[in-house]
């Protein structure tokens, strides 16, 4: 029966293949033909997609070169996209919020795309879906053919392949999608990587020192734990292509070098840093940041530095609330960063929020110019109902809701107990009150200080009645069920068609 279906498949894919467009090799799905493809194909990844969005743009050379390499082996993994602003049906039905969005079809059943966004780690993830978890290896060339292209494998070496060793190397195998896993018991392969005993694994790798070998427990977690802290260079430059490792990896702590490539210290800089990274393998991962690319900007930005200020350094936590440490110190030598990081993980380095000076004018207008310093005096004061836009300059969304949001603060510029306010949040951080996109509206009550999120429309009316309620009329969804529609401005200048979120700078 298994192989009538395969056939059936294997037709189905022949008869798709004349009939469906494709462009670059990655077939082109609608409205009119989705369902068919979807229906009729056994494994296929489909990216739902805008035309403006920078971040597709960027996903698509990649995107169009793993269909062609899986063409080209004649595997049956076929790779889709769909145009979300012209199909506006079929992104709804999969619940599309954000762009890029890729799903994984097989057999017609949705998942979520996991996986990265190079052509290897899209084709890695891809087999490890469709495949078993480790690849069989009978010989050196099959190794060779294993690491072909890759920046790093993973082989177990098991004399008795159904061993519990084995056993729990191929569990970790199975969670680990962007990672090619070889398994053998070929005697001259446990030779030629001296296993001494019944078990063995090796991590061979293209960057630093080109090895690891495993020699702790043999369990799924631990082994799991091993490939994770050992399958990143001790220094990672920050990319379009390496976020997805970056910010989805297990190390939630990442300490960030912002240098100039092109700067003459940069050599030394990179040096002492790489130097320091050794003792925080695991732990703390060293990421460099090219200040020179233009699209690293926001990210510097973020941090509020300047470019009188590079190189420097910045520790980030990804885990809870994003806390950023800054280092007193500028001469970036490896004991200076050694010294930086064990501060913070003995717990005695404080975070570092950014704020302005208070403006001499910050109250001459309706809407009153909040910083850090003085944020605090004015949305907490307990005679007043304070509501406070946070926003990034160059938002889209906050300029259009600029107009609106000083004819608001007019209407109600005579009133005793009712402050509206706005606060740069690009250069000005608090310690309560997290901003995870833009623009946030908060309502700060008199008399409790209790802290309602504005999520109406943002009209006049809207906020208007908001505030007239006591910041019980504003219905719609939270911050966290928002998600971003597109986070980049268009060749032409275009603005943001949704929330800019802080997090995904």
């Amino acid at each position: 029966m298994k192989a009538v279906t395969l056939l059936i498949f294997a037709f189905a894919s022949i008869a798709l293949s004349e009939d469906v467009p494709k462009e670059e090799g990655v077939l082109v799905l609608g409205d009119s033909n989705f369902q068919e493809v979807i229906d009729s194909t056994e494994f296929i990844l489909v990216e739902f997609y805008a035309p403006w969005c920078g971040h597709c743009k960027a996903l698509a050379p990649e995107y169009a070169k793993a269909a062609q390499d899986l063409e080209k082996e004649g595997s049956e993994i076929k790779l889709g996209k769909v145009d979300a602003t012209e199909n506006s049906d079929l992104a709804a039905k999969f619940e599309v919020r954000g762009y890029p969005t890729l799903k994984f079809f097989r057999n017609g059943k949705a998942t979520e795309y996991g996986g990265g966004r190079t052509t290897k780690e899209i084709i890695n993830w891809l087999k490890k879906k469709t495949g078993p978890p480790a690849t069989t290896l009978e010989s050196a060339d099959d190794v060779e053919k294993l690491r072909k292209d890759q920046e790093v494998v993973v082989i177990g070496l098991f004399k008795d392949i159904e061993s519990a060793e084995a056993k729990a190397f191929l569990e970790a195998a199975g969670g680990m999608d962007d990672i090619p896993f070889g398994m053998t018991s070929n005697a001259e392969l446990l030779t030629t990587y001296e296993v001494t005993g019944n078990s063995g694994i090796v991590l061979l790798k293209n960057f630093d020192d080109l090895k690891a070998v495993y020699d702790g427990e043999y369990n799924s977690e631990a082994i799991s734990t091993f490939v994770t802290e050992n399958s990143l260079p001790l220094v990672i430059e920050f990319t379009e292509q390496s976020a997805q490792k970056i910010f989805g990896g297990a190390v939630k702590v990442h300490l960030l070098l912002f240098v100039k490539k092109d700067a003459d210290h940069y050599q030394t800089t990179y040096d002492n840093f790489k130097a320091a990274a050794g003792d925080f393998k695991g732990k703390v991962l060293f990421v460099f940041i090219d200040a020179a690319v233009e699209t690293n900007s926001r990210i510097l930005e973020y941090f509020g530095l300047k470019e009188d200020e590079l190189p420097s350094i910045r520790l980030i936590t990804l885990d809870g609330d994003m806390k950023k440490y800054k280092p007193d110190f500028e001469d970036l030598t490896t004991d200076n960063i050694k010294t930086f990081v064990a501060s913070y993980q003995s717990g005695d380095l404080k975070p570092h929020l950014m704020t302005e000076e208070i403006p001499e004018d910050w109250d001459k207008n309706p809407v009153k110019v909040l910083v850090g310093k003085n944020f605090a005096d004015v949305a907490y004061d307990t005679t007043k109902n304070v509501l406070v836009e946070f926003y990034a300059p160059w938002c889209g969304h906050c300029k259009a809701l600029a107009p609106i949001y000083d004819e608001l603060a007019e209407k109600f510029e005579s009133s005793d107990d009712i402050v509206i306010a706005k606060m740069d949040s690009t250069t000005n951080e608090l310690e309560d009150v997290q901003i995870r996109s833009f623009p946030t509206l908060k309502y700060f009550l008199k008399e409790t200080n209790e802290v309602v999120d504005y999520n109406g429309e943002r009209t006049l009316e809207g906020l208007t009645k908001f505030i007239e309620s006591g910041g019980k009329d504003g219905s719609g969804p939270s911050d966290e069920e928002m998600e971003d529609l597109g986070d980049e401005e268009g060749d032409e200048g275009e603005e943001e068609t949704e929330e800019v979120k802080k997090d995904e700078l």
